[in-house]
């Protein structure tokens, strides 16, 4: 069992910061993105290699997506491009990144900070997220003003986690889901649902198509990710 002394340790407080900003020129990102200001570059997973080069599970959805692959095998920042799937509108790959080609800014290496993933870079414009502390944090952003390197802080503070669905909805979500609503052939009707939850029908098809409706918008990228259109 592992003792901690609390006379040798400072608990912080950590704190979540959301802030965007704007790659450099030469950041294959970056650079990819202020070309094709429509696409949407999501990295999904981030890892360094050794001699400061990088890799970076990556999807991208837009149009022009041929030019994208282009623009990806012909960056100087860019080593490798291996593909997953691709079509005219989407490509899911991993990239190896060279050694200056655009990791992470030096600006969190002295932070000594990393983003969350995934995060998502729109027209140049990276949006990361942060839990870290308030020492931490202003390392961060002074390291960006030193660098000249612009940045919007969305926001700083403690945060509780948004809630997916409301003790109500969770409540008729369970009910369903252990009564057979989503097995098929379904197991109850609409109808028993409402009076098991002694509401009326339309009020459990309304709270049923809201529920739906939150955990399709939530899961809707990882649908896609899995269930590729070709």
């Amino acid at each position: 069992m592992m003792v901690i002394d609390n006379q040798k340790h400072e608990y912080l407080s950590a704190q979540r910061l959301l802030i965007q900003i704007r790659l450099p020129e030469g950041h294959w990102a970056g650079d990819l993105t202020r070309q094709l200001p429509h696409a949407v570059l999501r990295v999904e997973e981030h890892m360094p290699l050794s001699k400061g080069m990088g890799t970076a599970k990556t999807l991208i959805n837009g149009p022009n997506m041929d030019q994208c692959l282009d623009l990806l095998d012909n960056h100087k920042g860019i080593d490798e491009v291996s593909i997953y799937s691709a079509n005219d509108t989407m490509l899911d790959l991993n990239l190896t990144i060279k050694r200056g080609g655009g990791g992470f800014l030096r600006a969190l290496s002295k932070a000594t900070v990393v983003p969350k993933t995934p995060f998502e870079v729109r027209d140049g414009w990276v949006e990361w997220e942060f839990s870290t502390d308030q020492e931490h944090a202003r390392t961060l952003i002074g390291a960006l003003k030193v660098g000249d390197i612009p940045h919007r802080i969305l926001s700083f503070g403690h945060e509780q986690p948004t809630r997916l669905l409301t003790p109500r909805q969770r409540e008729v979500f369970d009910l369903a889901v252990l009564e057979g609503y989503y097995d098929s052939p379904r197991r109850i009707t609409l109808t028993s649902l409402a009076e098991k939850l002694s509401v009326s029908k339309s009020t459990v098809c309304e709270l049923i198509h809201i529920i739906e409706h939150r955990i399709v918008n939530e899961f809707s990228d990882s649908i896609r990710r899995r269930s590729p259109s070709e």
